[in-house]
């Protein structure tokens, strides 16, 4: 291009001393005014065919279907199937139909409250209908946050997880799951007051009011601490699906002076010991949750309350073999990946399924033990060079030889 000629924009046709910066390209000109307009329209389509995709992508599955698709990942808790299915199904309705509403009647939210010990599937329930429905899913614990201005993390950390997830698309993470772990340590503390403030317990249950009714926040792009000079990124928590987890470990004594207070005279051992059972989560109550320490307007948030059974032994040994990801499988595809065929011999099984019982630690107890059993042929056979498949079976004098090193209660013989 001459020098001596006048630049201009290409676009507006404005010379150069007209505007802060003229860009120079092989057969013309832009300038800074042009390159900030054809930014803001490539956002815009973005943000367009985003929000069009994010609507195909989302298939609307019935809760029949859903309840289907938990089956094959999760062994018994029938009644907490059903009323994920039905909310899940319930919430992404709202989402994709909102434009055809025609009544104009505004649906509310419901996020959802389970309660469970620990290793019963409440993490793997939320995980599973995420993955199925194909929206940005994030775990967050709760116990490491605290009111803002406190050593932890603030509360809006966790939206910066799930924008993460869904590599910072706003739109996309506008529709996520977020599951909220450990929801009871956040319980206040006591009734009496005190000098000291509550920042991680009652605190963290205010903060998390408005995000989970639904408001715009501004979010840290990288996460950490808020500060005057940092850029922001506003998310809109209104179609953001939360689901809270929790043991509430204590919660059966609370259940069990509610239901047989009324318990009076010589026969009040039998009236209240037939109600001492072990699924006592059955009559469980939002006032239950709230006397173990959730304030009344974050229960109120949580309009769906649901509990998961505690594991026996028939389940126990169901979750080891059957689900479409079982441990077993898991095991086998391992072994299957060296050439090498794994057998176990039902006796084994329940062998498991006794140190899983006595540690008392749910499904995840089940992992635990398989790894101390699996642990020398995992470290040996794959050194085995040979092309030739080999068989390798497990049966219960070795699993009691491999497991003697537990330490555990003294066991029952497997049958």
């Amino acid at each position: 291009m001459n020098k001596n000629s006048v630049q201009i924009c290409a676009f507006c046709s404005k010379q150069k001393a007209e505007v802060n910066m003229l860009i120079t390209g092989n057969s013309g000109n832009i300038c800074d005014i042009c390159v900030k307009q054809a930014d803001s329209i490539i956002n815009e389509e973005r943000i367009a065919s985003s929000s069009q995709k994010i609507k195909k992508d989302l298939e609307l599955f019935k809760p029949v279907e859903i309840k289907a698709h938990l089956d094959q990942y999760v062994i018994g808790q029938d009644t907490t199937k059903k009323v994920l299915s039905v909310a899940v199904y319930n919430h992404y309705k709202r989402i994709l139909y909102s434009n055809k509403n025609k009544k104009n009647v505004e649906l509310d939210k419901s996020n959802i409250l389970l309660v469970g010990e620990t290793g019963t599937g409440k993490t793997l329930f939320a995980r599973t209908i995420a993955k199925m429905l194909n929206v940005p899913f994030c775990i967050v614990d709760a116990t490491s946050m605290t009111e803002a201005g406190y050593v932890g993390e603030d509360v809006e950390s966790l939206l910066t997880r799930l924008l993460q997830v869904a590599n910072y698309d706003v739109a996309l993470a506008e529709r996520g799951m977020v599951f909220i772990d450990e929801i009871d340590k956040i319980s206040r503390k006591n009734d009496n007051p005190s000098i000291t403030r509550d920042v991680s317990g009652e605190g963290v249950q205010q903060a998390l009011l408005k995000l989970m009714e639904g408001t715009v926040v501004n979010v840290p792009p990288q996460g950490g601490r808020k500060h005057p000079d940092q850029k922001y990124i506003q998310v809109n928590t209104k179609n953001i699906l939360f689901i809270c987890g929790g043991a509430f470990s204590g919660i059966h004594s609370i259940i069990n002076s509610r239901i047989g207070k009324f318990a009076l005279g010589f026969n009040r051992k039998k009236q209240t010991n037939h109600q001492v059972d072990d699924d006592i989560l059955k009559y469980l109550l939002p006032q239950d949750v709230k006397s173990y320490g959730l304030i009344p307007e974050l229960i109120g948030r949580l309009p769906i309350l649901t509990h998961l059974e505690p594991l026996n032994k028939d389940l126990l040994l169901k979750i080891l073999v059957e689900p479409k990801n079982s441990i077993i499988k898991q095991y086998e595809t391992l072994f299957a990946m060296d050439n090498i065929e794994l057998s176990i011999d039902l006796k084994v099984y329940k062998l498991i399924v006794e140190y899983a019982l006595n540690f008392e630690l749910g499904a995840r107890g089940l992992r635990a033990i398989c790894e101390q059993l699996f642990l020398e042929a995992l470290y040996n056979m794959p050194s085995n060079n040979s092309t030739e498949l080999t068989k390798f079976h497990v049966n219960v004098k070795y699993a009691k030889e491999k497991l003697s090193l537990l330490n555990s209660r003294k066991l029952k013989e497997a049958s």
